[in-house]
């Protein structure tokens, strides 16, 4: 990676104020103090490693989970400098950390061209919210290094001796009295770090944990950058062109795309700023929708495959089946606050559209069989938006979405406040039944389904208006689907998949997720989609309350508490539920849906492109990856009823 050539000092560390309040209100820097807000501290300061390998001096970083959940963090870059800075009077390296927006990342006289630590808090931030923090770092043939507790220097940066190299090595053990837990989950910082490895063509990430045996490790390195990432993104869906359509251009404002269409009806794009993975979007998303839409409509039009009495072709349609990745490095980046969900920027719309139009309409012309295939997917699914949009109509007509005409099988509740409503999805009319004379019938619906529901993995829009299974659920919802979908319009707060605790009804709750995850993303995304927890098994003895136990734990659990009351097991009935409908109403209301006893588990969108590859995986078209899927995690299956 080219050098970027500027002086890195302590002249170049500037300081806009001091460290305040970091400890009293974490959340406002790191978002929250969950396991999210315990993974954005290793992320601070990593990315700081990889703007050194943005700027052309990094080439490793290694990152360890050692035991006692104690992070290490190290890279092979400059090493911070060392000098005494001339505001602050102490060492540069410790004015980073103990001074909030004190980074080498303001300004045109920067000691980066771009960054994504903008806001310069991550140093100071990680040491403030850690219950000590050590670093060392290797500059000028000296070994450095210094050590804080919650914030506070405990020891100085002193040279405690020679080195060869340069570098820094980051140490820290979050604060347990600020955190809710410390236990980092391996597999999210290693999806986190694949990602950053695709983003840095040829940068090397080792991740490690150290916790228990068998050590994990993985390591990344992609020299096809954005190519191995869209790649790695379509590995189980069937592909229009086998290699993806690049193009990257570097100037003012560096752009770097990679495209490919797949079969599939769903679209997915991710875009980044300075590898900061923006999931709102931005000016960069527009720039490359509005270049998209523009460059197949004038190719259609000038090759006469859109004739002139047609209309053309929509954004929506040209997006169908696209998997693509838009990074884009910014000098002074403006985001929303320092999560840095949204790209701001206007100058950057222009760039990304006018770089685009150019390298794909020449894609095009050089490659016209791919072109037509493309073409011949948009137009189709042109023409399914138009059905889908004949057949939205026509439910809308049907139905207008009022009470008086929600599904004939829906069971409302009286409220109308979808604050406090929840409508149950339930599995069978049996445990509908149970469910409708069990429930609180003030704020609790019950919509029973049955039947094969319809795999939207495998069908478009148009084909999920008028189906029978999945239209009153639809309706019931009130919200529309895709791309109308509008989240105020929600009837109910908590919308929860209630299936039996088997195989048939982990397909169902697939199918329903599935359906939600492409067509009412939102609906997960504000948290309103939740899964029922349904008891596998009773325990009962004459004379004693009925104990439920959810799983094969809690069975074995409340056999050992019982037998240390004098209670044995050959004295107890055990109940085994094959399903919901096994239950009579009082039982389904206080195991299922009590708001008091209940166990409900809310769905989340934690890492969209997994989500994206699981549902593909389980499905969509391609065969083999299921199977290979199945049989790597067939030994991790409980409660299998054959």
């Amino acid at each position: 990676m080219e050098k970027y050539e500027h002086k890195y000092g302590a002249e170049q560390i500037q300081v806009l104020e001091g460290l305040e309040a970091v400890r009293k209100r974490p959340g406002m820097y790191i978002g929250s103090t969950s396991v999210r807000g315990l993974h954005h501290m290793v992320y601070e300061i990593v990315d700081n490693c990889v703007d050194e390998a943005l700027a052309g001096y990094c080439t490793e970083i290694k990152i360890e989970i050692e035991k006692g959940n104690i992070i290490s963090v190290e890279d092979n870059g400059r090493g911070i400098p060392v000098e005494i800075h001339p505001k602050t009077k102490i060492s540069t390296a410790e004015t980073v950390y103990t001074v909030l927006h004190a980074g080498g990342k303001f300004g045109g006289d920067s000691g980066y061209k771009v960054s994504g630590g903008l806001h310069g808090v991550g140093a100071s931030v990680v040491n403030a919210l850690s219950d000590w923090t050590e670093v060392t770092i290797k500059r000028d043939g000296g070994l450095y290094q210094m050590y804080f507790e919650k914030g506070k220097t405990i020891r100085k940066l002193e040279r405690i001796g020679d080195s060869e190299g340069t570098g820094t090595k980051v140490r820290f053990l979050a604060d347990n009295t600020i955190f809710e837990s410390l236990d980092y989950e391996y597999e999210v910082l290693e999806k986190r770090f694949r990602e950053m490895a695709f983003l840095t063509k040829g940068l090397k990430i080792v991740v490690e944990d150290k916790r228990e045996e068998p050590v994990k490790k993985a390591e990344f390195c992609f020299e096809g950058g954005l190519i191995s990432f869209v790649e790695f993104l379509n590995k189980n869906k069937e592909k229009l062109h086998k290699t993806p359509i690049y193009i990257e251009k570097n100037g003012e404002i560096p752009v770097e795309i990679a495209i490919q269409y797949t079969s599939s009806y769903n679209e997915n794009i991710y875009t980044f700023v300075n590898n900061i993975n923006t999931i709102e979007g931005g000016t960069h998303l527009e720039g490359f929708k509005r270049s998209l839409t523009k460059v197949f409509n004038d190719y259609a039009r000038n090759h006469n495959i859109l004739k002139e009495k047609d209309n053309n072709l929509q954004g929506e349609d040209i997006r169908e089946g696209i998997t693509a990745v838009v990074s884009v490095k910014v000098k002074e980046p403006q985001f929303e606050g320092q999560t840095k969900t949204k790209l701001g920027n206007s100058e950057v719309t222009g760039v990304v559209q006018s770089m685009v139009n150019d390298a794909l309409s020449t894609f095009l012309e050089e490659n016209p069989s791919i072109a037509k295939s493309i073409l011949e997917k948009c137009i189709s699914a042109s023409r399914a938006r138009e059905a889908a949009r004949k057949a939205r109509e026509l439910v809308r007509k049907k139905s207008n979405l009022e009470t008086s005409t929600l599904p004939g099988k829906l069971a409302d509740c009286s409220s109308k406040n979808p604050d406090e409503c929840e409508v149950y999805i339930v599995e069978g009319d049996s445990a509908g039944g149970s469910a409708k004379q069990g429930r609180d019938r003030k704020f609790q619906a019950i919509l029973p389904l049955w039947g094969k529901m319809l795999n939207v993995e495998k069908a478009r829009a148009d084909k999920i208006y008028g189906n029978d299974k999945l239209n009153p659920v639809i309706v019931a919802v009130g919200a529309g689907i895709g791309s109308e979908f509008d989240i105020t319009k929600i009837r109910y707060g908590k919308v929860i998949i209630m299936a039996d605790a088997d195989v048939d009804g982990a397909h169902i709750r697939t199918l329903l997720l599935t359906f939600f995850f492409r067509y009412m993303r939102p609906l997960i995304e504000n948290g309103n989609v939740y899964l029922a927890q349904p008891p596998l098994y009773k325990l009962s003895k004459k004379g004693m309350q009925d104990i439920y136990c959810y799983t094969d734990e809690d069975l074995q659990k409340a056999y050992v508490d019982l037998e240390e009351k004098g209670i044995q097991r050959d004295q107890l009935a055990l109940q085994r539920y094959k399903g919901l409908g096994e239950m009579n109403p009082e039982q389904l209301w206080e195991t299922t849906m009590n708001p008091e006893s209940r166990i409900l588990i809310k769905v989340t969108m934690e890492d969209a492109i997994k989500a994206d590859e699981i549902f593909t995986l389980l499905m969509g078209d391609e065969v083999d990856p299921r199977r290979e899927f199945i049989q790597a995690n067939a030994k991790y299956v409980k409660n299998l009823d054959i």
